[in-house]
């Protein structure tokens, strides 16, 4: 069973960093393509930050410059750090990993950006 736990969220100032971590377990994420995704109250989830298998990244235009996704498949962990954090950052976080035609979710972890 493929379980995805995020973790590293918490309470920030503005302009403050962050790293976030997501573990994998029951299946290796070597090979596949990782996401972050967050969701603000009242709003739809977006996406955050993607890496390719391969290692090649793509950004929310509005994260551009400040995070940064990276993956070390030995440690089955994809991480995000979030550098310059604002107050429009507040969200939860989420997980995605893409198997075939089906997406796997953690249970998100909650980043709230104080001014």
């Amino acid at each position: 069973q493929v379980r995805l736990v995020e973790s590293g969220g918490g309470l920030v100032q503005a302009g403050g960093s962050l790293r976030l971590s997501c573990a994998a377990s029951g299946s290796f994420i070597s090979g596949k393509g990782m996401g972050w995704y967050r969701q603000a109250p009242g709003k739809q989830r977006e996406l955050v930050a993607h890496i390719t298998s391969g290692g090649s990244t793509n950004y929310a235009d509005s994260v551009k410059g400040r995070f940064t996704i990276s993956r070390d498949n030995a440690k089955n962990t994809v991480y995000l750090q979030m550098n310059s954090l604002k107050p429009e950052d507040t969200a939860v976080y989420y997980c995605r990993m893409a198997i075939n035609a089906y997406y796997y979710w953690g249970q998100g972890t909650q980043v709230s950006v104080s001014e």
